[in-house]
């Protein structure tokens, strides 16, 4: 297992890296589990739904997507406004530091486990999540701000998580990658004009790897329901209002990003987050209630704390501290209303597989 404390000297990093290796509340962080448990998982009854996931993952049908054409190297962003240009890169650095995340643990769980089945599937989505932190990061060398990805490796702190865990999160972080990524992609297939680079051209290929993943986090759980029964409806609900939460409130950070794909980010936000939910019906048996108004206002009650947060971090002293305190009090009474509204409960469906059609 990482040790979760240690850290290498540091070394003389650019300001991506740095941004990567910050564990700040609302960026990607590493993780590792518990790889003994992970090893005792059984797929037996979804036999034949998994093997067919997993012969998908072996015909790797993006195998020859993630190629940079001539419009990369042609880009001219030399005249971008500086404030899109930051907000990009921002956007870049987050994205390839998640698909770097997923990329070491899901080697880490093929490298420490002996069950056969798990090893060939986490083998398969860590060569997805590298090709996909490769394909971001030569992005970002194009701005000359690549992220230092072995530096990273040493550098960022592993957080624990137990397998239960792992797959409530990292199954909606699939899937909500995929509501992300397709939501972008379909709006700047109506509209050329807002595509500001080519890496969105990508973004519908892409995103079926994403959903593909979450996929296999769902056959995983379907066949394996003690994870979905009893007390763990609670820590369902958790996750969904933790990753919700965690999205709405990056996003409204990231105003300009948004704003230069022609999206309300409001409304980016609503849609990606309703998608999400109707997606995980698939094998969550509690999920969020949507159009529940005190939902929306709650999300936007953290997003005004951590405004706050930031203001009195910046303003320092005992003002800036109570500020941020208070702040930081609120978000968490906030986030327990969030946990107390009434959640939509719904039997899991007995064909459960899905297909990325949005």
């Amino acid at each position: 297992m990482y040790e979760a404390t240690m850290k290498p000297p540091v070394k003389e990093v650019n300001e991506s890296t740095k941004a990567a290796t910050d564990d700040a509340v609302l960026n990607p962080r590493f993780y590792t589990t518990d790889f003994a448990e992970m090893d005792r998982l059984d797929v037996s009854p979804l036999r034949k739904d998994w093997d067919e996931l997993v012969a998908e993952f072996r015909r790797d049908p993006n195998k020859d997507h993630f190629k940079r054409t001539p419009e990369f190297e042609d880009l001219d962003w030399t005249g971008w406004d500086p404030e899109l240009k930051k907000a990009f890169i921002e956007f870049l650095v987050s994205s390839v530091t998640a698909e770097f995340s997923g990329c070491i643990l899901y080697a880490e769980i093929k490298k420490r486990v002996k069950n056969k089945d798990i090893r060939d599937l986490f083998g398969f989505m860590s060569r997805d999540e590298g090709r996909h932190a490769g394909f971001i990061n030569h992005t970002l060398a194009d701005f000359n701000v690549a992220v230092d990805l072995s530096f990273l490796t040493k550098a960022k702190k592993y957080t624990y998580f137990k397998p239960k865990y792992i797959y409530y999160a990292t199954y909606l972080s699939e899937k909500i990658g995929y509501a992300r990524y397709i939501t972008i992609f379909r709006q700047l297939e109506k509209h050329p004009e807002f595509r500001f680079h080519p890496i969105f051209k990508w973004f519908q290929e892409w995103c079926n790897d994403e959903f593909r993943h979450g996929e296999a986090f769902a056959v995983l759980m379907r066949a394996n329901p003690q994870f979905l029964e009893g007390a763990n409806k609670l820590w369902i609900r958790f996750f969904l209002l933790a990753v919700f939460a965690t999205m709405y409130v990056r996003d409204h950070a990231r105003t300009t990003f948004f704003h230069a794909l022609g999206f309300d980010v409001d409304d980016f936000d609503r849609k990606v987050i309703k998608l999400t939910n109707e997606i995980s019906q698939q094998c969550f048996p509690v999920t969020i209630d949507t159009e529940n108004p005190k939902f929306w206002a709650l999300l936007e009650q953290m997003h005004q704390n951590m405004q706050a947060i930031e203001r009195g971090n910046k303003a320092g002293g005992l003002g800036g501290w109570l500020t941020s305190t208070g702040a930081k009090l609120n978000n968490g009474v906030t986030f327990l209303r969030l946990m107390m509204l009434p959640a939509v409960h719904k039997p899991l469906p007995a064909n459960f597989r899905l297909e990325p059609v949005w």
